[in-house]
């Protein structure tokens, strides 16, 4: 890429009387010449990422996916905010509404009343190598958005739901029979029907009788996956089908050593079938916005800060199938 020659230069530093390699203010990834090599995914930015607010407290990014009104984000970062706003460059929109969401992939769609926005600027694919730079939000202002600098730090790949798929059921063996016992109101299981005393017989027609069981059922399903489960209460069998989650969404994950030193990442940061990673430093309140190239087109939206190292984010790809797909719905609607 042609930008990648003026970066190289910008990075190379001089040598201190001491051996050691300095940079100057304005050569460093956040100094006034990166930020003008960078300036076309700046306006990028100013044009078609948002800043979601609730009330006056800035929660997450978004795209801008048409001209009249409909903006991708991060649903997990937004889905329990009482008072949506949006900024999209310097205008300030109080009348968001919530349209829906893709619960595998953690984005919502909200919708403004607007016409003649700017959406955003695909670039031809997500196809971008290891060590390439990449643009997305960094803090903002009231009139300007402002990019982070970083570089693509491993091969796009599935990130596996952190302590596997669940069915959200607490499953108590008694006696050759396996009854459920406590159940989140989030679970799969809890939104199908399922309750606590019921007795759980099959799992898509295979019959369980024991935890053994159900551990060797799940450990060839993925989240997002439906799940025929049979269960009986009160004498009467019922079938239902629910869809599977990750363990750490419904019963939360022990924070590791690694995650203490981590700062604020993300509430949800696994179980996405492919990201792209990449090293742009953040927190949970900068995700949802496009991930950009070096010249100003959208190669993915930003999903997750996993920790200190690594953010993700949806490939252009899949992000604008399901984008679509939830915008088409909510227009036939």
């Amino acid at each position: 890429m042609k930008w990648n020659i003026p970066i190289a230069l910008l990075l190379a530093g001089t040598m201190s009387l001491s051996g050691y390699e300095t940079l100057e203010s304005d050569y460093r990834l956040n100094g006034t010449l990166m930020h003008a090599v960078v300036e076309r995914a700046r306006q990028s930015l100013q044009e078609f990422s948002a800043v979601v607010y609730e009330g006056r407290k800035e929660i997450a990014y978004g795209v801008v996916m048409s001209e009249d009104g409909y903006i991708v984000t991060k649903w997990s970062e937004v889905k329990d905010a009482k008072e949506l706003k949006l900024r999209i460059g310097e205008t300030y929109y109080e009348n968001v509404s919530f349209v829906s969401g893709d619960a595998q992939w953690d984005i919502c769609v909200l919708k403004i009343e607007a016409s003649e926005l700017k959406s955003v600027l695909f670039a031809e694919d997500s196809q971008i190598d290891e060590g390439s730079w990449v643009i997305a939000n960094g803090a903002t202002s009231r009139s300007d958005r402002r990019p982070m600098i970083g570089i693509i730090s491993a091969p796009s790949r599935e990130i596996e739901a952190e302590g596997g798929p669940v069915l959200g059921i607490e499953i108590i063996e008694e006696k050759g029979t396996l009854i459920a016992g406590e159940i989140p109101e989030v679970s799969g299981a809890y939104k199908a029907g399922i309750r606590k005393g019921d007795k759980i017989l099959k799992l898509n027609d295979q019959k369980i009788a024991k935890s053994e069981d159900v551990v060797a059922f799940m450990k060839e399903r993925k989240v997002g996956e439906e799940v025929e489960v049979s269960y009986s209460r009160k004498g009467k069998t019922t079938k239902v089908t629910v869809k599977l989650q990750g363990r750490a969404d419904i019963f939360g994950i022990e924070k590791t050593r690694n995650d203490e030193m981590s700062g604020d990442f993300s509430k949800r940061r696994s179980g996405f079938p492919r990201v792209l990673q990449h090293d742009i430093p953040g927190n949970s309140r900068t995700v949802g916005g496009p991930l950009l190239d070096l010249e100003g087109k959208c190669i993915g939206m930003n999903i997750a800060r996993a920790n200190r190292a690594e953010s993700f984010a949806i490939p252009m790809e899949e992000m604008r199938e399901v984008s679509q797909r939830l915008i088409e719905q909510a227009r036939l609607k």
